[in-house]
C-alpha cells in the first residue's frame, strides 16, 4: 500500500516538473499554481486520474493500436500517451495540455522524471 501511495505521489510530482520543463521548452502545458492545500489535493487527483486513464483506456488502446506500434518501431506510443496526457488534462483537475506538441514533449517528459523517481522507491520484499 505505501508502495502506491509513493507512486501516486510521484507521478503528481511528476506532472508538476513536467510542466515546468515543457513550458521552458514549448509552452501549453500547464499547471495550477500552488498555494494552498486544496491546490495540492487537486494536482493529486488529476495525478489519479492520468493513472487511472493509463490503467484502463491506455492499455485498451495500446492493445489495438499494437499492429501500427510495432510498424513505427514503438514511436507511435509517444502519440498514445500524448493523447492520454490531453485527454487527463482536459478534466480540468490540477493541470492542463493545450497543444499536441506540449502533449508530446510533455508525456514523454513524465514518463522520464516518473521513471527516475521510481528509482526511489523500495521494493516490497516478502521474506518467506
Amino acid at each position: 500500500m505505501r508502495r502506491f501511495l509513493w507512486r501516486w505521489v510521484f507521478l503528481a510530482v511528476a506532472i508538476v516538473l513536467a510542466a515546468k520543463v515543457t513550458k521552458l521548452v514549448v509552452g501549453g502545458f500547464d499547471v495550477i499554481p500552488i498555494k494552498t492545500a486544496g491546490d495540492v489535493f487537486t494536482i493529486m487527483l488529476g495525478a489519479a486520474a492520468l493513472g487511472l486513464i493509463n490503467a484502463t483506456v491506455g492499455r485498451i488502446v495500446r492493445f489495438l493500436a499494437l499492429p501500427l506500434t510495432c510498424l513505427t518501431l514503438g514511436l507511435f506510443a509517444l502519440v498514445i500517451n500524448a493523447a492520454l496526457l490531453m485527454l487527463a488534462g482536459s478534466l480540468g483537475l490540477g493541470f492542463q495540455v493545450d497543444n499536441w506538441v506540449a502533449a508530446l514533449v510533455g508525456s514523454t517528459a513524465v514518463a522520464v522524471i516518473n521513471a527516475v523517481l521510481g528509482t526511489l522507491i523500495p521494493d516490497e520484499r516478502k521474506d518467506d
